[in-house]
This record gives structure tokens, C-alpha cells and sequence, in this order.
């Protein structure tokens, strides 16, 4: 959970922000449009697992990355994180520093959007500790212009998105539900996956509640898929040894890759089950990235 904001006028000098696993529960492929991009139909939550971003003031811009990925992700100015300060320091003309620290908890090019949550993260640490008004910029132009996840990233609760995922609405209301997430140890770019994605797709499915429990949700979301997994398969067909592995596991209600992947998640009822099978998962492959957490309810 996000700290309390300070109240107005009271100096902020380090401000924390979660920057929270994006998990895709199933993705529509609609067609490919004249900007190269790909119109999409998806509907998209967030895990209580994640990224952390904390913000303190200093004289100018700075990023340090810590964590089991650190070494994964680079530091320069090419660092998504950074792109995000700059480009919200230029919106807000403000000349204000900040030494930013990215905790990197999630595996990189895995189809969580941890590179576009830790975008949408520094955007609104930064806005705190550089007292921004919301009026004064429009954060979602900016985080539109830092790359498709970014936006729904801003949002932060679930929601269906569209277009190449510009267009966002608030999801029906989901009920409680717990995820097993695993990625084999592969790292997939986007532009690779949908590069071979083969152009077959499947229509537009907006998803209506009401969905009374987690068994529920499962049944509508079975009738949906990722289209870009065959894709991902062919490039990463470790894939598919993680598919089956979560789906055999008791209490799986479903199993399906996230975005691009290769980030596998299981949809659970209860934290018990999502626990046990997480453990089953990792005896089985101890080399591999396994997190058991809960949707946000945010």
C-alpha cells in the first residue's frame, strides 16, 4: 500500500510508490494499424507484487537500481524511469532534482510491463515530491509518449483497455482472487512476439460482470485467450512446460502467459492454493522466477 500523502504545503523530501506487476487476463489481437502498432482488447489487473520506486530530493536527476533484477536493467538515460523524470520535469518547467532508487523485483521482458509501471511510478512519486498539480501537466500524454503500457500503468486498477491501449476504461467489479506467477528464465521483447505473431486473431470480447467469486471469472475468461502466445511458444517453448505445470496444480482455476510473456500466471480461488502451488512449481523448477500474490483491489 502507498504511504498517506503529506497535506498540502507541507515539505515532501522522499516519497515511495509501488510500481506493480501488470498482468494481461487474456489478450485480443483485433488487427494491425497504419501506425505499425496492433489495436488490442485486454483486460488488465495489477498484483500486490512488484516494483518499488522511492524518490528523494537532490540536486538533479539520478537512478539507482537495486534488487534481483538490478543488473538487468540499465541506468543511463535510456532507462525508462528516467525518460519519465525528464520528460515530467520538461512538461512542468521546474528545474527540481530527485535521486531516484528503482527496487527491481520482477524478471525484465517478461509481459508484466515492470519497465511501464516503473515509469508510471516515478511519474507520480515525482509529482508528490516536486509538488506538481495535477492541472499543470497531463500525465497521460506523457506516459502515452513513454510506450503502450504506460497509461493503464498511470491508472492502476483494472481496466479494459483498447486501441494499442490508449483507451482505457475501469473494469467491471472483479472479485478476490490470487495468482501464481512463473517465468522460466526467457526474456521476450515485444516487438519480437507481435514481429511473429502470424496476424490471425480474435474478435473484440469486453467482459461484463457480475462475477460472484473467482470460479466465476475463470469460466468467462476461458472463453477468451492471449493471442500472442502461439508466438511466444514458437520463440520461447518453455512456454508451454510452464502452462502445464501450473494448470496441474490443485485449486488452478486457470493457467495463461501475460502479455508478450513469458511470464506464466495461474488464476486461484484462495491464498492457501495459490501458496501450495507456487511451492509445487518451484520443487519442480527451483531455477525458475515463482511468486505467489494476491490481484489488487485498487
Amino acid at each position: 500500500m502507498n504511504p498517506p500523502k503529506p497535506a498540502r504545503g507541507r515539505a515532501v523530501h522522499r516519497v515511495r510508490r509501488a510500481a506493480r506487476a501488470k498482468v494481461n487476463l487474456y489478450l485480443h489481437v483485433l488487427g494491425k494499424r497504419a501506425d505499425a502498432y496492433h489495436d488490442l482488447d485486454s483486460l488488465v489487473v495489477f498484483a500486490e507484487f512488484g516494483d518499488e520506486i522511492e524518490a528523494a530530493s537532490a540536486p538533479d536527476l539520478s537512478l539507482q537500481v537495486i534488487g534481483p533484477f538490478a543488473d538487468q536493467v540499465p541506468q543511463s538515460t535510456g532507462n525508462l524511469v528516467l525518460r519519465a523524470a525528464g520528460r515530467l520535469r520538461a512538461a512542468a518547467r521546474t528545474g527540481a532534482g530527485a535521486g531516484i532508487t528503482l527496487t527491481k523485483r520482477l524478471p525484465v521482458a517478461a509481459g508484466l510491463g515492470g519497465g511501464s509501471a516503473d515509469a508510471a511510478a516515478a511519474l507520480h512519486a515525482l509529482c508528490e515530491l516536486w509538488e506538481i498539480e495535477p492541472t499543470r501537466v497531463d500525465l497521460r500524454k506523457i506516459a502515452a509518449a513513454l510506450g503502450a503500457d504506460v497509461p493503464v500503468c498511470l491508472a492502476g486498477r483494472a481496466s479494459l483497455i483498447r486501441g494499442r491501449g490508449e483507451d482505457i476504461v475501469p473494469a467491471p467489479a472483479l472479485p478476490p482472487c490470487h495468482f501464481v506467477l512463473a517465468n522460466p528464465g526467457v526474456a521476450l521483447g515485444t516487438a519480437e512476439v507481435f514481429a511473429r505473431h502470424d496476424g490471425a486473431g480474435s474478435g473484440k470480447a469486453p467482459l461484463e460482470g457480475p462475477f460472484p467469486d473467482a470460479c466465476a471469472l475463470a469460466r468467462a475468461l476461458s472463453e477468451r485467450r492471449n493471442d500472442l502466445e502461439p508466438a511466444a511458444r514458437a520463440l520461447a517453448p518453455a512456454i508451454g512446460e510452464t502452462l502445464r505445470l501450473i494448470a496441474e496444480t490443485p485449486g488452478c482455476l486457470l493457467a495463461r502467459m501475460s502479455g508478450s510473456g513469458a511470464t506464466c500466471f495461474g488464476l486461484f480461488e484462495n491464498s492457501i492454493d495459490a501458496e501450495a502451488a507456487a511451492g509445487i512449481v518451484r520443487r519442480s523448477e527451483p531455477d525458475w522466477w515463482i511468486e505467489a500474490t494476491a490481484m489488487n483491489d485498487a
